[in-house]
Formats: C-alpha cells, structure tokens, sequence
C-alpha cells in the first residue's frame, strides 16, 4: 500500500475507532469521505498546524458537522493541538472532541457545524470577508489578504433551504474563492435519497451561477485533486460532486443507511480494517503517516512564514495600511467611541427608535471603517442603510451595505461566517417578527459568541395594519429564552445609542430590538442602558407604594400612568428594562436596590408575551401583555383594544394596591 492509501485509510479507521470507542457517532461520511480531505486539506489548503489562526490561511468548513470524526482525526495527524488522549475522549465530558465541531474549542475547527447548511452559509461569509479585506489591503505585489474557504457538504446541507439561499446570493457575488466539495453518497438516515431527493444538484448551482465540476469517483484521491487543480482560478464559485460510498470499507456498512449514525461494531470494524489494510493496534498511527502527512502541510507552513516576511515588508512600505489593518484586527473600544463628542444623540422630538438606530449607525460607521452589514431587503424600513458608503457587489468589494435579498436565515448565518473571519465589525438587519426565519444561526451565534449585531424593527402590534402575521409577539420571549444571546428593547433615542456602543464593544451577538412608532423621548435615561435595568423616574419619592416596570415602546405609557396614579395619592415607581440579560448579570445589592424585595407590588408592561416578565412581578404582581396573535388594524387601535392605556394600566395598579 502506497503512503497516500495508507493516510487516507488511517483517517478512515481512526475516525471509526473513535466512534467505537464513544458507542456513539457517525462513522460511514468520514470513511467515504476520507479521499476527499486528503486532495483538499492535506495537498492543496495552505494551513499552519502551529498557528491555527495565521490571517492568510485558507479556511475550512465542515457543513456535514456529524462526520466530526475525521476533522478530528485530520487535526492530530496533521499535528495540531489536538492528541491521541482527545480523540480517545470522543463525545465525552469536557472533551476537545465533541459530537459536532465547535468553534473556540478544538484548535483548528473554524466554525460550529451540526444544523445541516450552516456551514454552507458560514462559508459564503467567511468568502465575503476575504473580499472585503483583500479590495481594502492589498497592494500591488502585496496579496495580503489572499485566501480561499473550503467546504464540505452532504447530500442534507443540500436538502437545507439555507444552502439554497446561500448559494444563490454566492452565485450572484461571484465569489470565486469558494469551493464545497460536495459528497454526494447518496444516503440519508432513512434510507436512498431518492425518497426524498431525485433533482439534479450541479444543474441547481449552475444555475445560480457556480462552475460544477463532476469527478468520476470520489473515493480516488487524485481525481479530487485534478478537479481542484483545474478550478483553482475559476472567476466563480466551485462546486465538486464527489461520488462516494458511505462507510467505505465495511463489508456490512458500505453504501447503507446504518453506516451513518451508529458504530460499526467490533466485528464489522475488524473486518473493515483487514479489508482496508490497517491490521494495527486501535487507535495507531505510524510513524510513515505524521511525515507524510507533515509533508504534505510543508507548502501550507512555507505560505505562512513568507506572509509573514511579506507583511513586514508592508509594513514598511505602507505603514498606515498596516496601522489601519491593526485596527481592524483589533476590540473597538468605549474610550475610542466617545472621543466623538457628537457620537451621543441630543434628541427632544419623538421619534422611532428604528430611526434612532440608522442615526447612531451612521454616526459609528464613520468612527469603525470595518463596521459593514447589511439587510434582508428591508433597508429604507430598517434604517439600515450607511449612507456614501456604497453597495457591496461582485464589481465593487470596498461596498459596506450588503444586499442579502430576501434571505433571512442565510444572512444571520453568514454574518455569523463574516464575524469569525476576522477583521470586520458586522450586524444584518430585518423586521423582528422574521427571527422566525433566523433563529437556528442567531442559536449558533450565540453558542459561538460571534459579534454579530442583529437589527430587529416593527417590534410589535405597533406594525398596526399589516395585521397578525407582521407582529410580533412570542418573539421576545424566544430570544430571552437563547443562554448568551444580549436582547436590548431601548425606549428612545438615548438607550439606543448606549445598546450600539454596548454591542460594539463588548464580545457575543446582540439583537437590538426596535420600533416602528415615534417615542417619547427622556433626559434620565442616557448612560443607563449597561446595567440592563434602572429606576427611570422615582417620582421624588424614597419608599414608593408600587413599581411598574417595561421596555421599549411602554416606557411612554408607563410614565403618564405613574402621573395619573399620583393624581390619586398613589406613588409609582417607574423601571426602564430594556435588557433582562444584562439586569440579571448585576450584583445582587444593585438589583434589589431597583427591585426592593420587599416591596412585592409590581406591574410588568411590555407589547409582547408575558412570560419573562414574572421572574420579576412573582406572583403577587401582574403583568399587562400579549398572549394571543395580533390584528390588522391601526396601530393606535390595536394599542388600545388590548389594553395598553393609561386607564387600564392606573386600574391594574390599584387591584394591586388591595392586595
């Protein structure tokens, strides 16, 4: 057996070894596609083993996240940090190794894959982001910036409507970096894709504008590596179908369903590694296959350390180029911000806080150059849009508003791919009630803490006229439920200039949720936002009779019910709660400073479901919410018949007082 069998056969048995040894995995796609990491990540991806994140490196995604075993196997026989004593630990507690790839844990994996297509779109970000940076750095005999994204793919990425959107904007982008290997074995859990899946994939990305290339058989390593050799200066994105066999090796398993999401089994695991010529002990790798296979990573080594020489020589030549490049790469900072003495809004006259929001964007994107985003074709209505900054396209890459089309779960996901590329500050924008679309990659940014920033208008029944299916009400509640996940509700125009300093500046995804309908503005509420929670207007009063407590667009009515009660010798407390997650973070003494315990008379007002509100009211307080679907009507109509005024809000406050 040459060396090159002999590695891409040791891939195929380590990564079934591990899932033997976990009783649990997915060992058939790593065994089929064994030959296609070999072409891919071992002959032809410039990596650096000893510098996991070198800034020129061409990435990989492994959108088929089950097939975890051989990412894991590539990774340690390529010498990462990433030993035998972890891949014998598979899926097991506080392992490196986990069931799907996880982005911040195992050096090497780029980005947390499990949710089939997400990978898929995560790489069309990472794709745009070395466009962006390359239109902005490079120099001429200075590719600084000059790398390609590699994917895998399976026949359920495929399936996924997110690759589907994905694709289609990657066509229109021409973004001829990209390249997903797609392993086309022709089996899903339930049986032949052909019970669910008979169209024809290549004429599909042909279509949206990709070059399909189709190798023969994907299970021959050479092969691969021509198709890959041939696109390599393609002027669009490459797709490679890869014919493959689930399993290959296992006499039982091949080409079958049950080789997808169980282990061989001892005996049909002996049987594969007589037939694949691996007779060694479990879990060994010889000597001949680390130098090989550190051979084969020579050229991805050699890449990294003429960059860096390069990038001294740019330095040089061009430092502020290289300055600016440091301050891309680099944590934008509150100090950095607020040098800008006019950053901070001087708003008196109503006004939504969608357009609060597009003003303190605008404001900041001419503070952060690297702050780029874009929306779901909603721009005019997200106020979105950066203003002189031009559109991102095919024929423009230094463009900073990104036209995603009408593809909210593609556009949270490959903002998600854009953040952790690295250099550029990133948020999308759509209407809330479309989270729905949005929320498996607003999950992962969340798991991932990627520093996306997610602009969410028409946050309630205040959509009026556009009726139940435009109006969020459960939304809230979802988001708030997602561990990590900052959800910022601001009031006016002060809250939300402090929620985008705060989202800017600090680490993980933020959904800025905002409104349609002018607001009230208040001078009490600027620089109050970071602790979540506050006492917005005490009244003069130390020891009120109640509180009432809100966010958003409810902060208004809740004042002038705070007025109407003392009218009738009864003192409220109002408390701006525009982020339930940075209020719990506070000290225990700062929150029962805002919520004494003692004092148990607590109204909760918010546009939305009542749920979050009563780890807060108990159940001595009430909450004034929503827990039906909206109606079309005038948005001042729908406020009212449901019971959003002052009279009902003063008429609940005194139930409370008989308490």
């Amino acid at each position: 057996m040459n060396i090159q069998n002999k590695t891409i056969n040791t891939l195929r048995i380590l990564s079934a070894e591990m899932v033997q040894k976990a009783n649990s995995g997915h060992p058939g796609a790593p065994m089929g596609m064994a030959p296609m990491a070999y072409a891919a990540w071992l002959k032809t991806m410039r990596h650096d083993p000893k510098d996991p994140a070198w800034h020129n490196r061409d990435r990989f995604v492994l959108s088929n996240g089950h097939a975890s075993a051989l990412i894991y196997s590539l990774l340690h026989v390529a010498g990462y940090d990433l030993g035998m004593e972890e891949i014998k630990r598979f899926r097991q507690w506080q392992s490196k190794t986990p069931g799907h790839p996880e982005h911040g844990l195992t050096p090497g994996v780029e980005t947390t894959t499990g949710p089939l297509g997400q990978g898929f779109a995560n790489a069309v970000g990472l794709a745009i982001a070395e466009t962006m940076l390359a239109a902005r750095f490079n120099q001429e005999g200075f590719p600084l910036v000059d790398h390609k994204t590699y994917v895998f793919a399976g026949d359920g990425c495929m399936m996924e409507g997110i690759s589907s959107e994905a694709a289609s904007l990657a066509g229109t982008l021409r973004l001829n970096k990209l390249r997903v290997l797609y392993d086309d074995n022709e089996i899903s859990i339930e049986g032949d894709t052909d019970l669910a899946f008979r169209e024809d994939v290549g004429a599909r990305f042909l279509a949206y504008g990709w070059e399909v290339v189709r190798v023969q058989d994907g299970n021959d390593a050479d092969q691969v590596l021509a198709a890959l050799e041939e696109t390599k200066d393609a002027d669009k994105p490459v797709l490679i179908i890869c014919p493959t066999f689930i399993g290959y090796g296992s006499e039982a398993k091949q080409g079958k369903a049950s080789a997808h999401g169980e282990p061989l089994g001892e005996d049909n695991l002996a049987q594969a590694k007589a037939a694949l010529g691996m007779t060694g002990e479990a879990f060994q790798v010889d000597e001949d296959v680390y130098q090989h296979v550190s051979d084969c990573l020579a050229h991805g080594v050699k890449a990294h350390k003429d960059w860096l020489a390069m990038f001294e020589e740019y330095r040089r030549q061009f430092p502020e180029l290289a300055a600016e490049w440091d301050t891309w790469h680099s944590e934008v900072t509150m100090e950095r911000l607020l040098l800008d003495a006019d950053l901070l809004p001087h708003q008196e006259k109503a006004e939504a806080t969608r357009s609060s929001s597009g003003n303190m964007l605008n404001k900041l994107a001419k503070l952060v150059p690297n702050l780029v985003g874009g929306s779901a074709d909603l721009a005019p209505s997200n106020k979105s849009y950066i203003e002189g900054a031009g559109d991102y396209s095919a024929e423009n890459r230094l463009g900073r508003n990104l036209r995603f089309g009408v593809r909210e779960h593609a556009m949270a996901a490959i903002c998600n791919g854009m953040a952790l590329h690295g250099g550029l500050k990133v948020y999308c924008a759509t209407f809330f009630v479309f989270t729905d679309y949005m929320k498996a990659a607003m999950r992962l940014s969340a798991i991932m803490q990627t520093d996306v920033i997610y602009v969410l208008t028409h946050d309630s029944i205040g959509v009026g006229e556009d009726g139940a299916t435009h109006q969020p009400i459960e939304h809230l509640a979802a988001l708030r439920a997602t561990p990590d996940l900052r959800v910022v509700r601001p009031c006016d125009a002060n809250e939300t200039a402090d929620a985008w300093l705060l989202a800017l500046t600090t680490t993980g995804p933020t959904a800025l949720v905002l409104t349609r309908q002018n607001l009230a503005q208040f001078t009490e509420t600027r620089g109050q936002l970071p602790q979540g929670g506050y006492v917005l207007s005490p009244a003069g009063i130390a020891d009120p009779d109640l509180i009432l407590m809100g966010s958003g667009s409810e902060m208004g009515l809740l004042k002038d019910a705070q007025a109407a009660l003392h009218d009738k010798g009864i003192e409220a407390a109002v408390v701006s709660m525009p982020s339930m997650e940075l209020f719990l973070k506070q000290p225990q003494s700062y929150r029962d400073r805002v919520l004494p315990p003692s004092l148990r008379r607590r109204l909760a007002v918010e546009a939305g479901a009542t749920q979050p509100w009563y780890r807060f009211t108990g159940l001595d307080g009430k909450v004034l919410g929503i827990d039906r679907f909206g109606v079309s009507a005038p948005a001042g109509t729908i406020f009212k018949e449901y019971g959003f005024t002052v009279e009902n809000v003063v008429e609940m406050a005194e139930s409370l007082m008989k308490n």
